[in-house]
């Protein structure tokens, strides 16, 4: 079973989360919050897979909860999505660092929040298709001040070479056919390259490679 936080100050938005979520068999909302300090209290005495995080609340904003979370190792397997629009892209750049581990807009398809809790709480990150690939693409810049190459050192050139596909949001059976390999061989790679950068997932790839300067701003043609 899934269990999900929902932490938004909007009592109707919780409500609608909350319909859409406990009616599938697999999944459970197991409380509520409408501020950052009461999410922390609420995960600190209840068990939690999944945040769905609001990023404007009182008494601790969306950002400074993620950043808690993160910082938080009793609450290392809570993994957040962040619940935003795209005129919050400065915002959601910053949440990329505190460690949350995926994003959807308010509006978005209820079978595409579904699909978004499951994957997340199997350990993916939502990079694809379409909302998180285009706020990456459009937070870029915010992603890194100047490039740090030196972070790269100990990977190989064909990690290097699968991390800057991973960067433009490729899945491991994309990189694996871009690269003529098996989709194991692929996972194997993403796998031993989240292991020598220490990243949590493969959110935090993308944010090596653009801070690395792997991958610059702007899509493949």
């Amino acid at each position: 079973m899934i269990r999900v936080a929902l932490a938004d100050d909007q009592l109707l938005v919780r409500a609608g989360f909350r319909a859409l979520l406990d009616a599938e068999d697999d999944v459970e909302v197991v409380g509520e919050a409408s501020t950052g300090e009461a999410l922390l209290a609420l995960l600190r005495r209840t068990p939690v897979d999944v945040v769905l995080m609001d990023i404007r609340m009182p008494a601790g904003d969306g950002l400074w909860a993620t950043e808690q979370i993160a910082a938080d190792p009793k609450l290392a397997g809570v993994h957040v999505v962040i619940v935003t629009t795209f005129e919050l892209d400065e915002y959601v750049a910053r949440a990329v660092r505190a460690g949350a581990s995926g994003f959807l807009v308010k509006d978005t398809e209820p079978v595409d929040l579904i699909r978004a809790v499951r994957a997340v709480a199997n350990g993916e990150a939502l990079l694809s298709p379409g909302v998180t690939k285009r706020l990456l693409e459009r937070m870029a810049v915010g992603l890194r001040d100047a490039p740090d190459e030196g972070r790269l050192r100990s990977l190989t050139e064909r990690e290097r070479e699968v991390l800057r596909l991973v960067g433009h949001g490729l899945t491991n059976d994309e990189i694996a056919a871009e690269l003529v390999l098996s989709p194991l061989t692929a996972k194997t790679h993403v796998s031993r390259i989240m292991t020598k950068l220490q990243a949590r997932d493969r959110v935090h790839l993308v944010v090596v490679a653009y801070e690395s300067g792997l991958v610059a701003p702007g899509w493949r043609e």
